[in-house]
This record gives C-alpha cells, sequence and structure tokens, in this order.
C-alpha cells in the first residue's frame, strides 16, 4: 500500500494499515498466477447505499489503497433510493439469498474476493460466507457490527431520523410479531435479553446465522474456510447497543445492563 497518498486521512490511517495488512497478505498466496489482487465486495451500513456517503469514500481508500483492484459494492434494489429503503424494509434472508447470486455470476469474484461490511452489513455479509461459500471468501472485517444484535436504536446517520422514528414504533409494538420480523430489517437482529427464549424461535436472521436454534455444521465449515476475520469495535459508537455486540458479546440474560 502506497501510505504515502494515505498520510492525509489522519485518523483512518489505522483502518488502512488494517485493510493493507489484511487484503495484501492474502494476494500472493491466494491467486499466486494473478497479477490482480483479489477483488473486495463491499456491503454498506443502514441509511448509506452501496456508492455514496461512507461506502463511496471507502470505495476511494481502497482503490487508492490497493491500485488495480475491482471493488464490487453492492446495490441492493434497482436504484440508490430503492437500496437505502431496502436497508429498512427488505427481508435480510431475502437480501442475502439475492447478494448470493449477484457473487455467483460476477466472473470476477470466482477465483475469491475479500469481504467488507459496515455496520449491519456486517452481519448480512457474513451470513453470505456462512451459506454461500461459491465463490470464495478469503477474509472478512466487519467495522461496528451487530453480530449478537441489539437491543435499542439511539439514532440512525444522516437523513434516516424519520425511518428511525417508524422503526422505534415497530420495535415496541412487537419486535418479534411475524408481520415485523419478516418486513422490518432492524427486527431481524433485536435481541432481547429480557426474553431470550421468544428471541430465539421467533428471530429469522440472527437466531439462525448465530446458531441459537441449533447447529448448522455448513454454516460453521464456511466461516471456518475464512483465513482471517476481523471485527472492528468503535468504542465511542453511539449507534449500536450493546456496543459490544461488535465483538460478539451481548447483555447477560435477564438483564440490560451488564455485558
Amino acid at each position: 500500500c502506497d501510505l504515502g497518498k494515505m498520510a492525509a486521512h489522519g485518523a483512518r490511517l489505522s483502518l488502512l494499515l488494517l485493510l493493507c495488512s489484511v487484503l495484501e497478505a492474502s494476494s500472493w498466496q491466494t491467486v499466486r498466477n494473478s497479477t490482480q489482487p483479489p477483488p473486495v465486495v463491499i456491503w454498506h451500513g443502514m441509511g448509506d447505499s452501496c456508492c455514496k456517503g461512507v461506502t463511496l469514500h471507502f470505495i476511494k481508500l481502497v482503490k487508492e489503497a490497493i491500485p488495480g483492484i475491482y471493488v464490487l459494492s453492492l446495490q441492493i434494489g434497482n436504484s440508490i433510493k430503492e437500496d437505502i429503503k431496502n436497508g429498512y424494509f427488505m427481508n435480510v434472508n431475502d437480501q442475502v439469498e439475492l447478494v448470493c447470486n449477484i457473487l455467483s455470476k460476477d466472473r470476477k469474484l470466482k477465483n475469491g474476493y475479500n469481504a467488507m461490511g459496515f455496520s449491519q452489513g456486517g452481519q448480512f455479509i457474513r451470513a453470505v460466507a456462512q451459506r454461500c461459500p461459491s465463490p470464495p471468501m478469503i477474509n472478512l472485517i466487519t467495522f461496528g457490527s451487530q453480530h449478537q444484535g441489539v437491543y435499542g436504536l439511539p439514532h440512525c446517520p444522516g437523513e434516516s431520523s424519520q425511518f428511525c422514528d417508524w422503526i422505534r414504533k415497530l420495535l415496541n409494538f412487537g419486535a418479534y410479531r411475524n408481520s415485523i420480523q419478516k418486513q422490518l430489517v432492524q427486527a431481524e437482529y433485536w435481541h432481547d435479553p429480557m426474553n431470550e427464549e421468544l428471541y430465539r424461535s421467533k428471530s429469522v436472521f440472527l437466531a439462525d446465522i448465530n446458531q441459537e436454534r441449533g447447529i448448522n455444521e455448513s454454516y460453521k465449515e464456511n466461516l471456518l474456510k475464512l483465513k482471517k476475520f476481523v471485527m472492528i469495535k468503535f468504542l465511542k459508537d453511539s449507534m449500536v447497543d450493546p456496543i459490544d455486540s461488535e465483538w460478539f458479546g451481548f447483555y447477560k440474560a435477564g438483564q440490560a445492563k451488564d455485558t
């Protein structure tokens, strides 16, 4: 990586060092007969899209850090507007299936790819690693992702405050109602520590990929195929509750204070 070009980004330099070490370390080991580094697939977070905001910034950083790299930033829908909307209202299992189909048809990914997931996109692309081993995911980096779910929605980014207000009302109304689980993305990784049994029985997404209703051996085998799985935890994150979820931690059962 040309770190000289990155110096101007200040606080983001540490993230770039991590990207360089993880993404480049595997490049020549994985595709020895290729002059191109392995591609990168990015799944954006809530309120963002494939091609604007934070995601666009990171696409530029990755391309500057590793010249010639192919970056696929996932668009869930036919437009940026639809992509943002689907981050709230498209069933996560359907999103994962859609992404698996996109990846399987992209010939540039056939020899393997590295993956990056931001916020909720992190647990979503982890599900891709567990459910869809072809094409192979080489390394996975998640940034502030809710791997054990959330029990709170403090605030949303950017211009999404109205969506957040609607989501809070729906979650308070009944996060585990079938109609809400099937249509509200944030309900699908809502984890109620006050009622773990209800969570395990009704969660249509998170409880499944976290093996909390039974063991799916293929999920385990596929995840173990990753060379590296790096989880970035933001210590001052104001969106993820609890923050420890970013490292697979969570509240102790029966209360919502201690993790």
